[in-house]
């Protein structure tokens, strides 16, 4: 059974996600012990709580450089004997130490089927407004593994989602976390929890 550690920013909807599914045994082989929030009051934190999951809270701001950043973040990865790291909604950047401590063991979700609407800058409400601005007639979500490059890491799964006539990015948003983000992110931290068990 591999310990997970679920990185939030916000309301933690993916989190809730991932936790929904691990109730229902859809994980045999991980278990959420762990969320980290680069914020203190988000509304994940409390999900959390809820679920009987431990939190730490390690706000970017407060630290002085990114590497102090990495350093604490790593040890409290450490101290709760994590395996596998979810990017759920975390907005601050990882560097290069906590990549390197986790090759292929840090997921992250990304709303659009990439290699459209990523990279530097494409987060939340900004990428389905590019997608609309671009005209395209599908979008949906990836699960990929993160490496040193900004949704650069080998895609583990993608689901498409249609876009609709008179979608604004707030309604594209709320269709791709639906039928697509919230579907996928549990399935693929079970293929990767199943594929590292052994």
């Amino acid at each position: 059974m591999l310990n997970v550690a679920v990185l939030v920013s916000g309301g933690g909807t993916n989190l809730q996600a991932i936790l929904d599914s691990e109730a229902k045994g859809q994980n045999p082989h991980g278990k959420v012990k762990l969320v980290v929030s680069s914020k203190q009051g988000v509304y994940a934190l409390e999900r959390a709580e809820k679920a009987g999951v431990a939190t730490a809270v390690i706000c970017r701001k407060d630290c002085t450089s990114q590497q102090e950043f990495d350093k604490k973040l790593l040890e409290v990865l450490k101290n709760n004997q994590i395996h596998v790291v979810v990017l759920a909604g975390f907005l601050s950047i990882l560097g290069e130490e906590v990549i390197k401590a986790y090759p292929n063991r840090i997921l992250n979700v990304h709303p659009s089927l990439i290699p459209s609407f990523c990279g530097a800058g494409f987060y939340g409400l900004k990428v389905h407004q590019a997608a609309l601005e671009k005209g395209v007639k599908v979008t949906g979500a990836t699960v990929h593994f993160v490496n040193e490059i900004c949704d650069g890491g080998a895609i583990i799964a993608q689901k498409a989602v249609d876009v609709l006539e008179g979608d604004t990015p707030e309604t594209l948003q709320k269709r791709v976390m639906e039928q697509a983000e919230w579907e996928l992110l549990p399935a693929a931290l079970a293929k990767v929890c199943k594929e590292l068990d052994v």
